[in-house]
């Protein structure tokens, strides 16, 4: 996981190698709109659902274990597994992304920074301001540290590639079908259930590595505590929270989507309206967590 984090953070996912041949997410997501064209019809949907949930996951953990299986031992085994890790692991896309949606906003170019930030959440760019630009680019910063960075890390350390290509195929189920609405609502009820319990764990080391690295570890401890169980998810409140804590600075609130308005509370009420120099500043809170990751990574290695 140390190889594959690393390979990351120097490369990314290279465009040129994503137009030649997409990207492991893009064919697993292919596979589960398949399924949702032809099982998401007529009765038993939940059923049908979770059947599509645990054939898709059970491909992906039987391709990681033929892989690693087929791998030589010792050093080069264990690099080659980090180079092929390398693609489920978004540290590098997680934070270009976000700095496209820093740099314009910083500019005060407001449309320019909508637009980049409509790349990353699904809530309606044209209804936000500065601070509802800021506040939409750090909740998918903090929220998606865990379930791109962190989980993918932690399924990896665990078990290894069958145990992160297993977890991507459980968070890209997520993203596609576990989504409460009148076509998903049923058929995507075992994807969501499941993601709530893989990313269980990595949602709170994702809070605490936040924390620790923002430099305000008590604040953002007390946020935690108190408002991360207030969230619409069960895991994604505790790296938001985490994070409005680190900054100083109130996240999720009420947010304007394309067909409704939802009414979510707010994560540190009391904070400040987050503005540009608080989403570069989470852009930094970012990069000294996921160095935290790979701090600990290395100390289980070698133990």
């Amino acid at each position: 996981m140390l190889v594959a984090l690393g390979v990351d953070a120097v490369l990314g996912w290279p465009a040129a190698l994503y137009r030649r041949c997409g990207h492991p997410v893009t064919w697993l997501g292919a596979l589960i709109a398949v399924l949702d064209r032809r099982w998401n019809r007529g009765r038993r949907r939940r059923l049908k659902g979770a059947a599509a949930a645990v054939l898709v996951i059970a491909l992906a953990a039987t391709a990681g274990a033929l892989v690693q299986a087929a791998l030589p031992a010792g050093v080069w085994g264990m690099v080659l597994a980090g180079v092929i890790a390398w693609p489920l692991i978004a540290a590098r896309s997680l934070h270009d992304h976000v700095a496209a949606v820093a740099r314009p906003l910083a500019a005060c170019d407001l449309e320019g920074a909508r637009a980049a930030v409509a790349m990353i959440v699904g809530r309606d760019p044209a209804a936000l301001d500065e601070a509802g630009v800021a506040r939409a680019a750090l909740e998918s910063l903090a929220e998606s540290a865990s379930d791109g960075v962190i989980a993918p890390l932690f399924w990896g350390a665990v078990a290894g590639l069958p145990g992160i290509a297993a977890y991507k195929a459980v968070n890209t189920l997520d993203s596609m079908i576990g989504h409460r609405t009148a076509r998903h609502g049923d058929f995507g009820w075992a994807a969501a259930r499941i993601d709530d319990v893989a990313n269980l764990i990595p949602a709170r080391l994702t809070a605490l590595l936040i924390a620790l690295a923002g430099g305000r570890f008590g604040a953002a401890w007390r946020v935690m505590r108190r408002d991360a169980r207030h969230h619409r998810s069960p895991n994604g409140g505790w790296p938001e929270a985490a994070m409005a804590g680190a900054l100083g600075v109130r996240l999720s609130g009420p947010r304007v989507y394309a067909d409704r308005v939802a009414a979510e509370p707010w994560l540190n009420a009391g904070g400040g309206d987050p503005r540009a120099g608080e989403l570069r500043r989470g852009l930094s809170v970012y990069r000294r967590a996921v160095g935290l990751a790979a701090v600990v990574l290395a100390v289980v290695a070698l133990v």
